[in-house]
């Protein structure tokens, strides 16, 4: 079931509402990082001094523009770990699109939903954002306890987060907060299969600029069929 919401997903990529959602996502995602970098490397040039002296060797006038450069190399790597947050947060901003456009594609005769005001779905990109980055900083420490286990410490923490925060988003387009959670409780190894499966293609430069979209659309397509197997069991 979830291979097949993400096979599903991918076959509607190339739908003008999600590339819409994919230039938007981008734009926005590259702007944030790119500010980032050059705030990071202006405030390592304001914290190392300008010059300093070394014995027999003289004065070196030089050292705060080599930080700054440095700084470069580093926030390209690091944002490799950025990218999931960054990106996952900025796609929460035009779900509703993205989420239209597949139940219009393949789920017609839906009744229509009551739209996230956007104010709202600002301050829930920014706490999912804030959440995410938080939890990705405590998970870098265990990263340099178990270098080999990095990538696998990656992808199951951050599937859990994407798989609880996609399907709360995707569900609560048609569903109260109280049916949300128990829904997701009641489906959330699910859910958290479809996040770490969503996570692994966030790590690759280009899929990682993609994948939140492909993920918004998987997710919704998971949700109904576990929907319908819920009213089915009951």
């Amino acid at each position: 079931m979830i291979i097949a919401a993400y096979f599903r997903a991918i076959g509607q990529i190339g739908d003008n509402r999600f590339l819409r959602v994919l230039a938007l996502g981008v734009g926005l995602t590259i702007a944030l990082l790119f500010g980032f970098t050059v705030l990071f490397a202006w405030t390592v040039g304001l914290l190392v001094p300008d010059s300093f002296a070394i014995p027999w060797i003289g004065e070196i006038t030089w050292i705060d523009n080599v930080a700054s450069l440095a700084v470069i190399p580093v926030m390209i790597g690091a944002s490799v770990f950025l990218m999931v947050p960054v990106a996952s947060a900025f796609t929460a901003l035009f779900l509703d699109s993205v989420a239209d456009a597949v139940e219009a594609k393949h789920y017609a005769g839906l009744p229509p939903v009551a739209h996230i005001p956007f104010s709202e779905s600002i301050l829930e990109s920014l706490k999912f954002l804030g959440i995410l980055f938080a939890v990705n900083l405590l998970a870098f420490i265990l990263y340099l306890f178990f270098p080999p286990f990095a990538p696998l410490i990656f992808w199951g923490v951050n599937g859990l987060l994407l798989g609880r925060e996609y399907a709360t988003m995707v569900a609560r387009r048609r569903m109260g907060p109280k049916e949300v959670r128990s829904f997701r409780k009641r489906h959330s190894t699910k859910f958290w299969i479809a996040g770490v499966l969503m996570a692994i293609p966030l790590t690759i430069p280009i899929m990682n600029l993609i994948m939140p979209i492909i993920g918004v659309a998987a997710f919704t397509h998971l949700f109904h069929r576990l929907a319908e197997r819920d009213q089915v069991a009951a």
